[in-house]
């Protein structure tokens, strides 16, 4: 099956710098739409027809706000809205500082807040669009040591679950896409040595945590596929939903 409707198209990504939102980017690409890539710092992305790359801090809701208005100023219209910027934060609850909490909401909770609000504000009245934000499987499951990023994720989950139930009458489509153990520095970042991978895999039983039983750690390709099928004129009937891409490590439907 091609995916269809990305021709010309303009979406707007940020996290774009690496990762997931890397890969989310060139898939934008290579299906024929223009991009606007965004990160914290300029995303070092080699330079493409129809990609643009830009600074901002999703926390700074004025600056998400002006980038909106000027990229629609520049560009035209935008049809997608992609939110993949997050932090991470682990530790027990009691060795979480105030500090690390509202930093990882800051991003993994406003950011995609400010993100889909500054969109749906100028969506909403062309009655066309489609939002998709990377959130986690963590969301629906207990991590230990990660309440901060868990709890950043499952909030930002049910946020876009209702965003959708509120743009639905105007044609705009809302989803989420939920990923498990995927080959990213966030992911390398937290193995300690490297049988990190294969500990991940099989599952880390001190941590409560299953394996994935897929056998593998998903690429961010992996995820950005899922990004772009719902995304794409293929999915035109599905909004608020929620799909996990993690190998079955969750078991969610």
């Amino acid at each position: 099956m091609r995916l269809t409707g990305f021709e010309g198209a303009l979406a707007l990504v940020t996290g774009a710098g690496g990762g997931i939102g890397r890969a989310v980017v060139q898939l934008l690409l290579d299906a024929g739409a223009r991009v606007v890539a965004t990160d914290l710092a300029l995303p070092d992305l080699p330079a493409q027809q129809g990609l643009s790359c830009l600074a901002l801090d999703v926390a700074d809701a004025a600056a998400v706000e002006r980038l909106v208005v000027e990229t629609e100023a520049r560009h035209g219209p935008v049809r997608f809205g992609i939110s993949v910027a997050g932090v991470l934060a682990t530790g027990l609850v009691t060795e979480t500082s105030d500090a690390d909490w509202r930093r990882v909401f800051s991003v993994n909770t406003d950011g995609v807040f400010h993100l889909t609000r500054a969109l749906a504000r100028v969506m909403g009245p062309r009655g066309e669009g489609a939002l998709v934000a990377v959130s986690s499987n963590a969301a629906g499951v207990p991590r230990y040591g990660m309440a901060a990023y868990a709890a950043s994720k499952a909030a930002a989950t049910m946020y876009m679950r209702t965003l959708g139930m509120e743009l639905a009458p105007r044609g705009i489509r809302c989803n989420i896409v939920a990923p498990g153990s995927t080959r990213t520095p966030m992911q390398t970042g937290m193995w300690a040595d490297a049988s990190g991978e294969a500990r991940v895999i099989a599952g880390i039983q001190e941590q409560f945590k299953p394996g994935i039983p897929l056998g593998k750690i998903a690429e961010p390709d992996d995820v950005a596929n899922a990004v772009m099928f719902l995304l794409s004129d293929q999915a035109g009937h599905v909004t608020m939903a929620n799909l996990y891409v993690d190998g079955g490590a969750t078991q969610q439907a």
